[in-house]
């Protein structure tokens, strides 16, 4: 099961971005069904299908669903380009492929899922980790670092919510940091930042704002710190 969803995973990645230029793509927007690119688009798909599934005649149906739902799916997206949120139309484009894939597994090689294993001490933890270090641990700084007003340098010429998005992913990363037992990755990851705010300190001259930073990295890295240990400690517990 694992094995064919890799091909099939394989073969949607090379036609739908590796061997898709942008030329291509712009191309087939403007032109719809009538350019040539989408056409050979399906042949490029057709071909790593055939290519990653060793010719097998077995995988003729499989094969012909995917290409004709990914000529149905592409020429809805080409017809309703430029109405909508283009990262939403990317997002649910390439769901729906993902899910032709997923069913077609699930018909070639069936198997079940396990749900008595979703509920399980480990599981559980990572959910209530990843939420912790997202969600939470945002909502805890955000009142934490209410108590001092600082104002940032040049903040009209940021980006709307980077702040928030960095303070995340930087957490995600210090989080599987800690999991992987990478702990001198978390060393370059603070020297890394501390890089980058440099010019802003150097500007600001301000040993206010230099401390709000120093206190919001501490603060957004130990609660990070802290998931991945209580994630880890669970990993280690036997729960038999």
């Amino acid at each position: 099961m694992i094995l064919l969803t890799l091909k099939l995973l394989l073969a949607h990645v090379l036609g739908d971005f590796v061997f898709q230029p942008d030329a291509m793509v712009e191309h087939k927007r403007s032109k719809k069904h009538k350019s040539p690119f989408f056409y050979l688009h399906l042949a490029i798909h057709m071909l790593a299908l055939l290519l990653v599934l060793r010719f097998d005649g077995s995988y003729w149906f499989l094969i012909l669903v995917i290409v004709g739902s990914h000529c149905l799916i592409d020429l809805l997206k080409l017809h309703l380009d430029g109405r909508g949120d283009a990262r939403l139309l990317f997002a649910g484009d390439q769901l729906l492929h993902l899910t032709v894939i997923g069913c077609l597994v699930a018909i070639y090689q069936p198997f079940s899922i396990n749900i008595e294993v979703m509920y399980s001490p480990q599981i559980l933890m990572l959910v209530l980790a990843l939420f912790g270090v997202t969600f939470v641990s945002g909502v805890v700084m955000k009142l934490v670092m209410s108590s001092w007003a600082v104002d940032e340098v040049n903040t009209e010429d940021s980006l709307k919510n980077a702040g928030k998005y960095i303070g995340i992913l930087e957490r995600l990363f210090v989080f599987a940091f800690v999991v992987l037992n990478l702990w001198q990755a978390i060393g370059l990851l603070i020297a890394a930042k501390s890089v980058f705010r440099f010019g802003d300190l150097s500007r600001a001259k301000d040993r206010k704002l230099t401390e709000y930073i120093l206190i919001g990295t501490l603060l957004s890295f130990g609660m990070a710190l802290l998931m991945g240990l209580a994630y880890r400690y669970v990993l280690d517990v036997n729960w038999a």
